[in-house]
């Protein structure tokens, strides 16, 4: 794992998405296809409009998995990732195929399928976040690192909720989903690249419990610290907390 600090959210998204377009430029050059998991949230809003206006990407090759998504709640809400994951990616570039997970009406059902189709092959890169409760995609401490299956059903904790509600996807507490469909720790891990994209000051004590310290399911992204090829891009805010004990590349 390398960590790299950028002066500003903006400077880390278009270093990121160039890595990103990269690997998958090369991933079809070598193979004809790229396989890649895209992260939600508005932690990536600048990495995915960096990303989405890059050249030469053919994107009709691409095949793209999700992280999570809420159970119960139709697309059309204003926090449902797929409606995210159209709108910010898949109808802007064109991606040719998808699978989003539907966690409205038979969530058992998407885990399976989904994760059929995500075992077929390995991940090229992944993309994904951090949250203010350190969980990797719906992963809330404290997380289960064994589990093998690709998806797996969770409840998601307060502090999780809590920043849904703080990011404005929904009006109170009560209206923030109580569960929620998760690619599993694992899964993630099994990954060629991973790239963890943390911007804003909200996220150092989150950035300083996973990476400033031991693995632990207690701060679930930790877990990328066994990820042999995982690269976290970190502004000035994010890496505030951490300690000149931390090698980190300024960038």
């Amino acid at each position: 794992m390398v960590l790299k600090k950028f002066r500003d959210k903006t400077s880390l998204a278009a270093v990121a998405a160039a890595r990103a377009g990269t690997v998958i430029r090369d991933s079809i050059a070598v193979r004809g296809k790229a396989r890649i998991i895209a992260a939600t949230g508005a932690s990536q809003f600048e990495f995915l409009d960096a990303l989405t206006v890059l050249p030469g990407i053919d994107w009709q090759r691409v095949e793209m998995f999700h992280l999570d998504e809420y159970i119960g709640l139709p697309e059309t809400h204003p926090a449902s990732f797929c409606k995210y994951l159209r709108e910010r990616l898949i109808n802007k570039v064109g991606v040719g195929k998808y699978h989003l997970l539907n966690g409205g009406t038979d969530p058992a059902r998407t885990i399976r399928e989904v994760g059929e189709k995500l075992r077929e092959a390995p991940i090229d890169v992944a993309f994904v976040g951090v949250g203010e409760n350190g969980h990797l995609a719906f992963n809330d401490p404290p997380a289960d690192f064994e589990i093998q299956e690709p998806y797996a059903m969770v409840t998601l904790d307060e502090p999780c909720r809590r920043q849904q509600l703080n990011e404005g996807w929904f009006p109170t507490l009560d209206d923030v989903p109580r569960q929620a469909i998760s690619m599993t720790v694992s899964q993630i891990l099994k990954s060629k690249e991973i790239l963890c994209i943390v911007p804003d000051a909200r996220k150092a004590q989150a950035i300083k419990n996973c990476f400033g310290a031991k693995v632990s399911p207690m701060a679930p992204a930790s877990a990328l610290q066994n990820h042999p090829n995982t690269t976290v891009y970190l502004d000035s805010d994010s890496s505030s907390m951490l300690g000149p004990e931390i090698s980190i590349e300024q960038n």
